[in-house]
């Protein structure tokens, strides 16, 4: 990608948050216009740390959000009194922070933000994963049969969990990550695979016992590893067309407790048929903004199966980016220019990847996907490999150094032992 392909010096994106994904937002926006993004956040970790390309803006508590859109508040508010002629462009990364910027969209609006997400009424449908599966079953999405266990009532000593029934082993993760992100109890997860009754009773108990008062989603088990995980990354515009359409191929995902289900490697290109009914959903439910899919395909038979649904870009989102179609651009076209651009189905074949060649085909086996991420692997991309722009020293350090604590984390939480040796 060349930087400031076309420099527009009076534009600001203002991120919220501090992981790979918000450097990934601020890279693609330095690439395409040239700008340095803020970012406000309660720490400054490292993917935004000694950064070029953005400036850090914290605040002391960033769960707490008055304190944030505060923050934003007065980002705009300086920035405007510097110059009138700024447009602001206001993104979040985590289902949280999206929801924070959705409830006060009269006001960040007021401040002179552009607010590119869906109203709140349909990410209160959407975001939610037990509703999700509600909607995308009546638009013929295929979803893996749910269960839907809410947990309002558990202060009540009479409270029973409802009965489960889609078979063992199965999957079960809270259905609004905004209602878990506070809950803390000893073996907490982003996501639970669940062997046996006694097992589900156990976490029912926990989260009771925990004071979780949302609901959790025990789900069929899609059999199958990483490989058999698909991402699909998409934009609507404000007249509810889909400009952008990408998706990949995962190879590998994150297996620490926190990042369970965070891809890791990626190869990009076109998705075919998940790529339309992901089209079907975002036209039906009347969507804007970015999304992200989760889909696997069972290896059983081929068919697919949609998760969820982030009412944002995505953790990964760089992938995009990397494949030819800076996501920038599209916010940018919409919101700023009012411009309408063309569809763009992403087809290019690219290597995203924040592990170590080596790592990665250790658990890529299958020797198509192996030979393949070997054909990719002298260019792939790693999204705060940014050497073109923000190639500090520092940043070389952190890079190499995020790199042999991927390879620290696999062996603690996914050795997988294949006779290779790391």
């Amino acid at each position: 990608m060349s930087r400031a392909a076309e420099p527009r010096a009076e534009l600001l994106p203002v991120i919220l948050g501090g992981d790979i994904g918000v450097y990934a937002f601020a890279r693609a926006f330095h690439e395409q216009y040239g700008v340095t993004s803020t970012v406000i956040s309660g720490l400054v970790p490292g993917p935004i740390a000694d950064s070029r390309i953005l400036r850090n803006v914290t605040v002391e508590d960033s769960h707490d959000a008055r304190q944030l859109v505060d923050a934003a508040l007065r980002v705009a508010a300086e920035a405007l009194a510097a110059d009138p002629g700024r447009r602001l462009v206001l993104l979040a990364n985590s289902d949280w922070l999206v929801r924070t910027v959705v409830r006060h969209r009269g006001e960040l609006e007021a401040a002179g933000y552009v607010v590119p997400f869906l109203d709140e009424e349909l990410l209160d449908q959407i975001a939610d994963k037990a509703t999700f599966a509600e909607v995308a079953e009546k638009v013929g999405i295929a979803v893996p049969r749910t269960v839907v266990q809410d947990f309002a009532g558990a202060g009540d000593p009479q409270w029973r969990p409802a009965p489960v029934d889609v078979g063992w082993p199965l999957i079960a993760k809270a259905a609004s990550s905004a209602d878990y992100q506070d809950v803390e109890f000893p073996g907490k997860r982003k996501v639970f695979e669940i062997a046996t009754q006694a097992e589900l009773d156990d976490l029912w108990d926990r989260l009771r016992a925990a004071g979780f008062r949302g609901r959790f989603v025990a789900q069929e088990l899609v059999p199958g590893d990483d490989t058999q995980m698909r991402s699909i990354t998409a934009y609507v515009d404000r007249r509810g067309v889909v400009t952008l359409m990408a998706g990949a191929h995962v190879l590998l995902e994150e297996h620490t407790p926190n990042g369970l289900g965070n891809p890791a490697a990626m190869i990009t290109g076109d998705l075919g048929e998940m790529f339309a009914q992901a089209k079907a959903f975002l036209e039906a439910t009347g969507y804007r903004g970015f999304a992200n899919f989760d889909v696997k395909v069972d290896p059983r038979d081929g068919r697919f199966a949609f998760f969820e649904v982030n009412p944002r870009i995505g953790r990964n989102n760089y992938y995009v980016t990397a494949a030819g179609a800076n996501v920038a651009r599209f916010v940018v076209a919409d919101h700023v220019d009012d411009v309408a651009l063309e569809p763009v189905v992403v087809t290019a074949e690219v290597l995203y990847s924040v592990v170590p060649t080596r790592l990665l085909l250790h658990y890529v086996r299958e020797p198509r996907l192996a030979a393949t991420v070997k054909r990719l692997a002298p260019d792939s991309v790693h999204p705060l490999a940014y050497w073109a722009g923000d190639g500090g020293a520092k940043r070389r350090a952190y890079v190499a150094a995020a790199k042999v604590n991927q390879v620290r984390k696999f062996r603690r939480w996914y050795p997988q032992p294949t006779g290779t040796g790391f």
